[in-house]
Formats: structure tokens, C-alpha cells, sequence
């Protein structure tokens, strides 16, 4: 699949062939590392954070550099231009006569598509206030492939903030666009599915849904957890977040009776929805998640710059 050249701001601008490619490369990278340490070469990726980051731009970052290329960019809003009042389609004009490649985060949803349409550049939409996280959902998916060997197939839930989790929002539309695939959506009422999410699983994807708020009653039932942290910085109201920042604890013994080969993921950080006494646990799956992300970013990045791929 030729990829150079394009932006990626949501999944969907991928078809499941384009991603599946991806992935393919992806795990090549994984088993034979070194043949791809010098693909990106002369390259310079362009990290633009206008909102806190740490996995998601450390792990562009070690992309671009395991690929033998360089990184040049920002990670607080205040220390760019943005603070003199510079516009998104400026900055990212100039941008693309320093940089190959760009990564945007930014808390206002539509900024990384809006720098897409005045860039010369691919622009990789790094997250995008409550809307979208697609390479978090490049890492996700190649995740479920690597440990369960299909990304078909699978009862997924997704528990906690799934109002305002970017991650959810762009995982659980892709996951719909694949084969089998059911859900179960867990989370208190305050913080359920977006309506128009939920319009797009049903109606476009026909897939099944099921919503609770008992995480305990269908853990033994399920292929996939994907815990998400209750986000502090969403919420307008610091009582609201107080009293639902711990509907949710996973911890080892609610694991007990679930399947042996259950993968729980998280796309990090995470604060206390997840007890320590799990990371030991063989379904543990999210530090693993965050390794694969680094080779799913590098697969990604590689295919838009169209490089030399001889291994």
C-alpha cells in the first residue's frame, strides 16, 4: 500500500488493508530491528505538544530516532508562538519547511486536521482533546494482533471515561470496521458513550452493545479489558470528578475467575483504576501496549515518508 504523503487524523482515513499494512511492517520491525535503523536517515519529525504528553511523544520520538532520523519540536503550548497568538495554518506552514513529518496534540478537537489542510508535510493527529487518538489506536490494534493473533473476533470492554476517552473513541469505531467484534461498555452514567459513537456501532457497523455499570458481573465473560483512567482535566466541575474518579479499581482478585488468556490494556497513564498487585498478572498486557507502540509509530511514519524498505 503507498501511504506516502498521507495525513493521518482519524483511523477511518486508513482502509483495514492500508492498516493491516502497517501492522505487517510493524512486526517486522519488532523481530528484526536493526535492518530498519537507519531507513529514516536525513528525515526530521516535527513534534508539536500544545497539551502534556509523555508516552505519545517520547514514543514518536524513539521512532524517529530508531529509524536513524532526527527530532525537532516543542512540548508546552507557552514556549511557542501559539502564545504570541499565531495561528495553527501559519505555524504549521513554516513548520513543513523545517520538518519531513509532524505530529500535533492539541486540546482543541479538529487543530491537527485544520494544520493538515494548509501543511506540505503528513500530519499525524497525536490527539485531539476528547475526539480522536489514531497511532494510540495503531498501537492498540497491533497489541490485540501480536497477543491474540486476530484482530477479529474479539468481546471487548472498554471501562471507565468513556465520555471524554479520545482512546476509546477512536479504538472502539475501528475495532466495529473489523469482523465479530462485540462490546461491552461499562461505566457510570455521567461518563457513557457518546451518543453519535454509539449511533455509528449500531447503525453503520451493526455491532452488538451491551452497557453497564458492573464491571464485576461480565470480567469473567470477556476477551479484552481496556481500562481508562476518569480524566481530571475533562471535567468543569472538581466535585463531579471527586465522586466518579474511583467507580472503577481492577484489581488482582476481581481477575480470579476470568479467562486465562484475557488481555487487559490501558492506554496509560493511569492513576489508581488499575492496583499494582495486577501488573504481575500473565493478562497484563499495557506496558507491553506501550512497546509495541514505539514500532507501530516507526511502521507508521516509514510508510507516510515512503523510505527505502529493503528489509
Amino acid at each position: 500500500m503507498n501511504l506516502k504523503g498521507r495525513h493521518l487524523i482519524d483511523p477511518g482515513d486508513f482502509s483495514l488493508s492500508e492498516l493491516d499494512s502497517i501492522f505487517s511492517l510493524a512486526e517486522k520491525m519488532i523481530e528484526n530491528g536493526e535492518e530498519f535503523s537507519q531507513i529514516c536517515k536525513g528525515k526530521i519529525l516535527a513534534t508539536l505538544f500544545y497539551e502534556p504528553s509523555t508516552r505519545t511523544r517520547l514514543s514518536f520520538e524513539a521512532a524517529m530516532l530508531r529509524m536513524g532520523g532526527k527530532v525537532l519540536g516543542f512540548s508546552d503550548a507557552n514556549v511557542s508562538s501559539a502564545a504570541k497568538g499565531e495561528s495553527m495554518a501559519d505555524t504549521i506552514r513554516v513548520i513543513s519547511s523545517y520538518a519531513d513529518i509532524a505530529v500535533i496534540r492539541h486540546p482543541k478537537e479538529g487543530a491537527p486536521r485544520l494544520a493538515s489542510k494548509y501543511s506540505d508535510i503528513p500530519v499525524i493527529n497525536g490527539g485531539d482533546g476528547g475526539h480522536q487518538h489514531p497511532t494510540q489506536t495503531l498501537t492498540d490494534l497491533l497489541t490485540i494482533k501480536m497477543l491474540k493473533g486476530s484482530i477479529s473476533g474479539n468481546t471487548v470492554a472498554f471501562c471507565g471515561d468513556l465520555k471524554f476517552g479520545r482512546t476509546v473513541h477512536s479504538l472502539i469505531k475501528t475495532l466495529s470496521r473489523y469482523s465479530d467484534n462485540k462490546f461491552i461498555l461499562v461505566s457510570p452514567k455521567e461518563l457513557r458513550l457518546p451518543d453519535h459513537i454509539k449511533h455509528v456501532l449500531q447503525n453503520e457497523a451493526h455491532a452488538e452493545i451491551l452497557e453497564t455499570e458492573d464491571l464485576e458481573a461480565i470480567i469473567n465473560n470477556i476477551d479484552i479489558l481496556y481500562m481508562t483512567r476518569i480524566q481530571k482535566e475533562r471535567f468543569f466541575n472538581e466535585a463531579d470528578y471527586v465522586r466518579l474518579k474511583d467507580s472503577y479499581i481492577l484489581n488482582r482478585s476481581k481477575l480470579r475467575d476470568s479467562k486465562k488468556d484475557m488481555l487487559v490494556m490501558h492506554p496509560l497513564p493511569r492513576v489508581n483504576e488499575i492496583s499494582y498487585d495486577v501488573d504481575d498478572d500473565e493478562r497484563a498486557a499495557y506496558f507491553k501496549q506501550a512497546r509495541f507502540g514505539v514500532y507501530a509509530r516507526m511502521a507508521l511514519m516509514a510508510s507516510q515518508l515512503g523510505v527505502n524498505i529493503n528489509a
